[in-house]
């Protein structure tokens, strides 16, 4: 018979949670190693697996000749705990605005948050622009994000983890006698007695710690908004230099991808305060989850197709860039729009382009919209997302290739001579690197339909038969006629 406790995981349970939480770091150094610029990607040992040896992979994958322990530097580790100063440094000395979330559930009362992540990004990137046009593409943060790419994963994994356990650890200090003084409330779905699940899920729900010069920090939206997203522009941007480095020019589609990706994160970073309304802040803990998603996942895994193209520069030329932009224009038009006309339906019920739009009244005294986009699914916005993400893996075509020694010449289209002589070229190849180049898109459908799924739970418990009669009412779940 199921525990009370069983009844409320998700990802699998216990089992589950373990998996997701040591899996994906695997996964994430499969990607560095099996997708790079020694041999091709993927390695050409992983198109005849029969074949293959240690020896073999290793030499194709760039394995350090140390081993394992080679992946693990700490002078590249202190740099990377430089960056996450700095990040905290210009939270904390730049102007900011200061905004209250949504009310605890035992408190009744908002915390209050500052926000100043675009800024700060502005100043990084500023930055980088003076040393970039000092030294050009051989400007040292460049030259030494691409040369450390491993180590620099590696530290960003071990930060995540050591955040988690303190994370853990530190919530069983929460006074659980409700309201306390300090606002501390754990997380509804991470006390389940289980180490795996909580540790995983996260137990409290916005952790707060006090550091010396800087003060208050909201440790969840911090690493939300801050140093991951910013380190993903920068990686990005890494990879544009190391292929002209390489090669000798920049290809117009590492550029599409990092305009349309840099767009994305400074977006989301300028209108912050919307994240105050998301799942993450109101409903989850802050556990490895989120801290492994925010610093590791986020920046390593949503980088890859710069990576990618930093090895093959695909030209796309004017009609497919036309083409992939008018899919991310369409994308963010439907999220945009989609949001708006419910934050204006919510807060100016009365305004003429709201008005008159059909809805449910609730028993808790709310309204549930069922006309314009909210008529159409209940999460048209999740498309539109998705749709935004679509072009960063889209203009990788068909995407593989393979790094020829210099000499070994192979007649081919598509193919690209690096500055020392080795010839990049599809071959046997292509079509294979889209594991890599479009795990990002399939990952974000399957993260949104998951996201659906628990909104739906959250909100059947919420709304009881009013949730019942709307679903009726709106009978699509994220994208009309198909789901």
């Amino acid at each position: 018979m199921a525990s009370s406790a069983e009844s409320k995981y998700e990802f699998g349970g216990p089992l589950g949670a373990a998996a997701i939480t040591f899996g994906l770091p695997v996964l994430l150094y499969f990607f560095a190693f099996n997708c790079n610029d020694v041999a091709g990607c993927p390695v050409p040992g992983l198109l005849s697996p029969k074949a293959l040896t240690w020896e073999n992979w290793t030499t194709q994958a760039g394995w350090p000749e140390g081993g394992i322990w080679d992946l693990f530097s700490w002078k590249v580790s202190s740099m990377v705990l430089a960056y996450y100063v700095l990040s905290l440094a210009l939270w904390r000395i730049l102007p900011a605005q200061e905004v209250h979330g949504t009310k605890l559930v035992h408190h009744g009362r908002p915390l209050k948050y500052r926000q100043n992540a675009f800024s700060a990004s502005l100043i990084i990137l500023a930055l980088c622009t003076a040393g970039t046009y000092i030294q050009g593409a051989d400007f040292p943060l460049w030259t030494y994000l691409t040369d450390h790419y491993v180590q620099i994963l590696t530290a960003n994994v071990l930060i995540s983890y050591a955040l988690s356990a303190y994370l853990y650890v530190h919530s069983f200090s929460v006074n659980t006698k409700y309201p306390n003084n300090d606002l501390r409330e754990l997380a509804a779905g991470g006390t389940t007695g289980s180490f795996n699940y909580d540790f995983f899920i996260g137990r409290e729900l916005n952790p707060r710690v006090t550091l010396p010069l800087f003060g208050e920090v909201d440790i969840k939206t911090w690493c939300e908004v801050y140093p991951g997203l910013t380190g993903w522009i920068l990686l990005d941007l890494a990879f544009i230099a190391k292929q002209y480095r390489d090669f000798g020019y920049v290809s117009d589609s590492i550029i599409f991808i990092t305009f349309f990706q840099a767009f994305y994160v400074l977006n989301g970073q300028y209108n912050e305060v919307g994240i105050l309304t998301m799942i993450d802040i109101t409903t989850d803990g802050m556990g490895f989850m989120l801290s492994f998603g925010d610093l590791v996942w986020v920046p390593f895994l949503y980088s890859t197709q710069c990576r990618y193209l930093s090895a093959y520069p695909l030209q796309l030329g004017w009609l497919n860039i036309a083409g992939v932009s008018a899919v991310f224009a369409l994308g963010l038009y439907i999220f945009r729009a989609a949001n708006n006309q419910k934050h204006v339906f919510r807060t100016r019920s009365n305004d003429p382009s709201v008005a008159g739009m059909s809805y449910i009244q609730t028993k808790r005294g709310t309204r549930l919209l069922t006309a314009g986009w909210w008529g159409m699914s209940r999460h048209i916005n999740y498309f539109g997302d998705w749709l935004q993400a679509l072009p960063f893996s889209l203009p990788t075509g068909l995407a593989g290739y393979m790094i020829l020694p210099a000499g070994d010449i192979m007649a081919a289209p598509h193919s690209f001579k690096l500055l020392d002589g080795r010839e990049v070229v599809q071959g046997e190849a292509q079509g294979w690197g889209m594991i890599f180049t479009y795990f990002y898109v399939l990952y974000f459908a399957i993260l949104l339909i998951h996201r659906e799924r628990r909104d739906d739970a959250m909100c059947a418990v919420k709304y009881g038969d009013d949730w019942e009669k709307y679903k009726q009412s709106v009978r699509w779940r994220i994208l009309p006629w198909i789901y």
